[in-house]
């Protein structure tokens, strides 16, 4: 029969039984083993009657007479444990469907929580933060509109009122302001200008709302599909690479307006496609054509912006100041008194598409345009969705830490592509969650979601009765507001490169220098697909290599085990063992590799170390120890080169121990054959119990040699 193992929880003793016969044999060190029984025994009988004090009303869970108690660390049973327990209650099998649907729907459509116990102190701070909200949403929307996306300014209202709704009835962060977003609105207007639909507001309008129910349609199935992960797909150094690009894009595009130069460089042949470093040298070359009452109108309004942005930051008190709307006010009554637009200065002009009467479109799909590329437009609404999810959850998550509450990725992809889906019937372009904007939001200190379904609601009346108003409303007003934007999305730029500078990571500033540039010098398509292709590349070499340490014991302990590389000085190699420990569930993406870090690690001990340089284990290798501890999973793949590998040290009769098997791996472990090949007697609970019955094995061999030594 085979040989079961008792491990003594002492690490200065061991036992082992052998079912053969009554007898024990014992192993010990610096202590009788019999010693440390009679202890355990009187550790048992303080256990049990602690946990039955007179008075105590708490339930405690039964201790099984087996149990190990050790007076210097407690018992070591979760059996035995003094901690009242808590019963858990099943779920009650008389719950009806509707109160089920009910519950989940609370769960998946977050207004349903907090609408319920709604107060009329808290619509206070919610209509007041509301209202500040607007004051910057309303001419935001009206820039990434028509400075942006190319589109008639009416778009940009369409998109805040229905993305502010929707995303107030299933967003779950009250602080995240959800509409027209910079970097959002720069690839919709480069889809845009790649149809060719520029010049054309129909067309122009159509592609947009095509893009934006792509980007619907493809968010809301990587939510169902639980893809919300993906919020770690693009590293902080990619995003960061890529959102500067943007950035810079943005201030030199919109130099171009706030210099007056949009007719030159219309002359020029300078399109939305045209690169950075084009455009630059454009500005250099013509600025002798800078137009004075533009440029003059765009340096006012700047200092305006900046200077009372910067007050509010010292003074608390000045937070509701809209800095945004006293700018768009003012200089829209200048132009209309001062007649600025008789003097060559850009103006909206007339903004909507239909009757005061009538001031949103009728619901309905949009259409393709006639020679339309809808390739290009689902590609492009691929990067959307990432790109867009990626910066919206960040800001989301980053609310949620602050404040302390719970943000879900997959339901916020849910929400994300439910503001896009419904807003394509509306005549809207894509939208995602602004940082910067939502940074302006928290600092009004919005109390729920209904502080953005008040943002909307007041687009929905601007857009109804003021439309008329903002005839003489400069465009260089417009790019003003959008330049400072964008400045707010290079504040952290410096930290970041501080910090990266600080650890040394050279790899992730790397990374950011090649983005950077390859969006600047080539396009904002080719930057997208080079930041995802890289995070895919990065993300499959990290999980390409399965994460396994081996593992040798403290000196001067017998049963105390650490990893080799961190503590060589205090650790040391067990002579013909192999203690492999397995950190992570294997699969078929990082056991490819597993073979190869197997034989480094038996050879040198150590992955770091170098090929070329000898081996560090001279002796030849008959134990193995695979501590699974970590393995709560495998698939199919991994099994069958596990199987393999375990055969190899078969064949060169090596002894494999698998510890700390997890419950859900045995079965397929059964079912390769691995068990079989090893022997069920193999399969141990701890890696103590191995080297005990690995102890045992040396010894039995080495009183067989003894014994058959000719005296």
């Amino acid at each position: 029969m085979g040989k079961h193992f008792y491990v003594d929880h002492k690490p200065t003793s061991s036992t082992y039984v052998d079912d053969d016969s009554s007898s024990s044999h014992s192993t010990t060190g610096t202590s009788a083993t019999s010693t440390f029984q009679e202890d355990d025994q009187m550790d048992e009988r303080t256990c049990l009657q602690s946990s039955q004090r007179e008075g105590n009303n708490n339930t405690y869970l039964s201790i099984n007479p087996t149990t190990h108690c050790d007076t210097a660390y407690g018992c070591t049973s979760l059996s035995a444990s003094p901690i009242p327990s808590t019963q858990i209650h099943a779920r009650s099998e008389s719950k009806t469907i509707w109160r089920t649907l009910l519950t989940r729907s609370k769960y998946y459509i977050p207004v349903l929580q907090w609408l319920p116990g709604y107060s009329t102190h808290t619509f206070q701070q919610d209509l007041l933060s509301g209202l500040s909200l607007s004051s910057l949403f309303i001419p935001q929307a009206l820039s990434y509109a028509t400075g942006l996306c190319r589109l008639p300014a009416i778009h940009g209202l369409y998109t805040v009122s229905v993305a502010a709704l929707v995303y107030a009835c299933l967003g779950m962060s009250p602080e995240l302001s959800v509409g027209p977003e910079a970097t959002v609105s720069l690839m919709v207007g480069s889809g845009i200008a790649h149809q060719k639909a520029a010049l054309d507001p129909e067309a122009a309008a159509a592609v947009a709302s095509l893009t934006a129910l792509c980007v619907g349609v493809f968010s809301l199935g990587l939510s169902l599909l639980r893809f919300g992960f993906l919020d770690s797909l693009m590293s902080r150094a990619l995003l960061r690479g890529f959102i500067t690009a943007v950035a810079v894009t943005v201030l030199v595009q919109q130099t171009v307006f706030l210099l007056g130069l949009d007719q030159a460089a219309k002359d020029a042949g300078i399109t939305p496609e045209s690169a950075t470093l084009e455009r630059i040298g454009f500005i250099f070359a013509h600025r002798h054509a800078i137009h004075f009452e533009t440029a003059s109108l765009s340096f006012a309004a700047l200092v305006s912006l900046f200077s009372i942005s910067s007050i509010k930051r010292r003074i608390p008190r000045l937070q509701r100041v809209p800095e945004v709307l006293l700018v768009v006010v003012m200089s829209t009554l200048g132009c209309y008194i001062f007649r600025w637009d008789q003097l060559g200065v850009e103006v909206l002009g007339q903004v909507g598409s239909s009757s005061i009467n009538s001031p949103f479109p009728f619901p309905s799909w949009p259409s393709l345009p006639p020679g339309a590329d809808i390739q290009h437009i689902l590609v492009n609404a691929a990067m959307i969705s990432t790109v867009g999810f990626v910066e919206s959850i960040a800001a989301a998550k980053s609310f949620a830490r602050k404040h302390n509450y719970f943000v879900s990725a997959n339901r916020e992809l849910f929400a994300y592509g439910s503001v896009n889906l419904v807003g394509s019937l509306f005549q809207c372009f894509p939208s995602f969650g602004s940082l910067p904007r939502s940074k302006v939001h928290e600092a009004v200190k919005p109390k729920t979601q209904m502080s953005g379904a008040v943002a909307g609601v007041c687009t929905i009346l601007v857009t109804s009765f003021f439309m008329p108003y903002l005839y003489y409303l400069p465009s260089a007003t417009l790019s003003s507001i959008i330049f400072m934007a964008i400045v707010a999305l290079l504040q952290e730029l410096p930290h970041d490169l501080q910090f990266m500078w600080k650890v040394k990571a050279w790899q992730d500033m790397f990374m950011l220098g090649i983005i950077f540039f390859t969006t600047m010098i080539y396009s904002l398509e080719t930057g997208t697909a080079l930041a995802v292709l890289f995070s895919l590349i990065i993300t499959i070499r990290q999980t390409s290599y399965p994460r396994i340490t081996i593992m040798g014991r403290v000196k001067e302990t017998m049963y105390k085990f650490s990893p080799i590389k961190n503590s060589q000085e205090v650790v040391e190699h067990l002579e013909d063992v192999l203690i492999v420990r397995v950190d992570e569930p294997l699969h078929f993406v990082n056991t490819g590799q597993l073979k190869d870090r197997l034989r480094r690690l038996e050879h040198y001990g150590d992955l770091s170390v170098h090929p070329s340089e000898a081996s560090r284990r001279c002796e030849d290798l008959r134990y193995v120890i695979f501590d699974t501890g970590g393995m709560e999973s495998i698939d199919a793949s991994a099994v069958q080169i596990l199987h393999e590998v375990i055969e190899s040290y078969h064949d060169r009769g090596v002894h494999v121990y698998l510890v700390r098997v997890d419950p859900n791996v045995m079965p397929l472990l059964e079912k390769s054959g691995i068990l079989d090949l090893i022997g069920m007697d193999q399969v141990l609970q701890e890696v103590t119990d191995a080297i005990q019955a690995i102890e045992y094995d040396m010894a039995t061999c080495s009183v067989v040699v003894h014994s058959s030594t000719p005296s």
